[in-house]
């Protein structure tokens, strides 16, 4: 068949690859290039561990102390935060216990079949040189705060994650030298994986969608309209006629949802990183600071120090002092780390309130497959994502329930 996917991320040059292998004639747009988004600024890592949504029971009594700092993990800017209430709102609601365990399960089936799919990918195209099979180290100030975590780690361990517990600063420092002290207790995954660098990774995908004869395209799509005979995108260069169309993409995705017909809670996460050159810091393995919002990791030959959450949409004006105060506090938890002559950015990543992305058939057009929404976890379950809708390009059940992922289960979503 004739496909177009919308979107050159790594969900949309990963849904590429995969109908390339079944033999579609592909056609991957975007309006930037090949990862010119959260794709190329994020930290870099196959998170399968985080099984966890981000809308956890009892959530909402610790946001409030959260939104109130700007700098804080979870930020709404104060010129937002009326048009993010609605979506806040489905936020608190997905944290129930009914709708976290639902979820809990979903992410975990997610995380499964993208671990499988990786390493079915890494496989068949040559990628272990661009894999980083390091861990990952969870860090917790003092007792309390690890045994606060005890709860999220058994739902890790039903999941089917490994990882065993640190208990002292010297067994962190045996994995992981330069830490301060005031880190106590830590989980370490020993099986998490990081690519070298995303951007490299995301190319990479691209290029060997393009060897099985994808073509990719530089263009803005402006709307896509269904027909009884396939989709026509439609751009400022005319209009095209396609078998079908995947819509992979990621924040920018809302105006073609009301082309669509639908209106779905997609919102934008603000993600803030620096990148600092090579020397900065002997890095073993990739450090996550969860009370704090922010990782620090290694990308390429320098470190990364980026996260916290900032839920400001498309259009205001990034506070690049986020990224300054994940740094200054970087720079405490890591006394030895140099943060001279780093890269400042900011990205968007696309959100749900239930934290699942949406994956499934327009409903009611076959003709259209969305794949978005998957926030900080686009990476992780890229290559998972990809074989489910090359499933459903073709007609096969696909290998996961998508009840939880589809565009239908929000409560008001046509447009």
């Amino acid at each position: 068949m004739q496909v177009c996917v919308v979107g050159a991320g790594i969900i949309g040059a990963s849904v590429a690859l995969d109908l390339a292998r079944d033999g579609h004639k592909v056609t991957l747009l975007d309006r930037d290039g090949v990862a010119a988004g959260a794709s190329k600024g994020n930290a870099g890592a196959f998170a399968f561990a985080d099984v966890i949504p981000l809308a956890t029971p009892g959530i909402m009594k610790k946001a409030p102390k959260w939104l109130l700092d700007p700098l804080g993990p979870l930020s709404v800017p104060p010129a937002y935060a009326l048009k993010i209430a609605p979506w806040l709102i489905r936020y608190w609601r997905a944290s129930w216990r009914d709708r976290y365990a639902a979820a809990l399960k979903a992410q975990s089936d997610m995380m499964r079949l993208s671990q499988e799919a990786l390493d079915a990918l890494v496989a068949e195209f040559n990628l272990s040189e661009l894999m980083r099979p390091e861990g990952q180290m969870q860090l917790y100030e003092g007792a309390a705060a690890f045994e606060a975590s005890r709860k999220g780690w058994d739902e890790r361990r039903k999941a089917g994650v490994t990882f065993e517990f640190l208990t002292d600063p010297a067994s962190i420092a045996e994995i992981q030298p330069g830490i301060d002290p005031r880190f106590t207790h830590a989980g370490f995954t020993p099986e998490w994986k990081n690519v070298t660098d995303p951007a490299v990774w995301t190319h990479r995908i691209a290029e060997e969608a393009q060897r099985l004869g994808a073509r990719f395209i530089r263009r803005e799509v402006s709307r896509i309209e269904p027909t009884d005979q396939g989709a026509i995108v439609h751009s400022a260069d005319g209009a095209e006629r396609f078998d079908k169309v995947v819509l992979a993409a990621g924040a920018y995705g809302n105006p073609l949802l009301k082309s669509l017909g639908l209106k779905l809670p997609l919102e934008t996460e603000r993600g803030y990183n620096t990148t600092l050159p090579a020397g900065a810091f002997d890095l073993k393995t990739h450090l996550t600071f969860s009370d704090h919002g922010f990782v620090v990791t290694k990308i390429g030959e320098g470190v990364r120090v980026g996260g916290a959450v900032e839920l400001g949409g498309m259009r205001l004006p990034p506070r690049m002092a986020r990224a300054e105060a994940l740094l200054t506090k970087a720079k405490r938890f890591l006394p030895t780390l140099d943060t001279k002559g780093g890269t400042q950015w900011m990205g968007f990543r696309p959100s749900m309130p239930d934290s699942l992305p949406v994956i499934g058939a327009h409903p009611e057009t076959s003709s259209v497959v969305f794949a978005f929404g998957h926030g900080h976890l686009g990476l992780t379950q890229s290559a998972g994502t990809a074989r489910v809708v090359a499933d459903l390009i073709a007609g096969r059940t696909p290998p996961l329930d998508l009840t939880p992922f589809r565009p239908t289960r929000f409560a008001g979503y046509r447009a």
